[in-house]
């Protein structure tokens, strides 16, 4: 938690359009994000007419934020790891864990242990930052270091890190199918001269050139 407390505000906030983009479009969507921050994402979902509920979870509450914004229908509060929250199994038609999992210690029960509220066929999307991304591998194999810092990649508060195959491995692990994966420079619009130098190397370098990814997975039909 102290590290969570040095951070200033704008750090939880943030409105994922890219996340939003993959999301069905259903008006009917009811939806739940673990990871919540200061709730702008859910806001614009119902603003957006994407979803008839939307819940978030969060670490704690953030004050002068939009998690107290009445567009979201209930948020709560806690440790995910070891929170229940109370609702019937096959409630939510998608849950997103956008850039959470790589907070936790272990985000293999996580996943396992929320899917059980995603109803047969739902979507889970999930966005993960890429350990792999050039620059990344810049400060680690050409100056040496792996020191941690306030936000990104390396971010203090950071407890897991991922390759594309490694993100990959824990959605199949929890045996959800996967649907689709984004290098995240795909579906932002702030992303143009990366998706040239991908044009121009043919795609061979995303993987060095992705610092996150958008996974989209759906939990099977008649899944306990």
């Amino acid at each position: 938690m102290e590290f969570y407390n040095l951070k200033k505000n704008n750090y939880f906030s943030n409105t994922r359009d890219d996340i939003i983009s993959c999301l069905p479009n259903n008006e009917q969507n009811k939806i739940l994000e673990i990871g919540a921050g200061a709730g702008d994402t859910l806001c614009r979902i119902k603003e957006l007419n994407l979803a008839s509920e939307v819940v978030g979870f969060e670490l704690f509450e953030l004050p002068d934020s939009n998690q107290k914004n009445p567009l979201i229908d209930s948020i709560f509060f806690g440790d995910i790891e070891y929170a229940t929250l109370p609702f019937d199994d096959k409630y939510f038609d998608v849950i997103i864990f956008g850039d959470v999992l790589e907070h936790l210690v272990n985000p293999w029960d996580v996943i396992d242990k929320q899917k059980k509220l995603l109803k047969d066929g739902g979507t889970i999307i999930v966005s993960l930052p890429n350990i792999r991304y050039f620059k990344a591998m810049y400060k680690v194999f050409f100056q040496g270091s792996f020191r941690y810092e306030e936000r990104g990649i390396f971010d203090k508060t950071h407890l897991r890190f991922f390759c594309k195959k490694d993100m990959l491995e824990l959605m199949e692990n929890n045996k959800l199918k996967l649907v689709k994966v984004y290098p995240s420079f795909k579906i932002r619009s702030n992303a143009r001269k990366i998706k040239i130098l991908n044009f121009i190397t043919l795609g061979l370098l995303s993987e060095f050139l992705a610092s996150q990814y958008i996974i989209i997975v759906q939990k099977p039909f008649l899944q306990n």
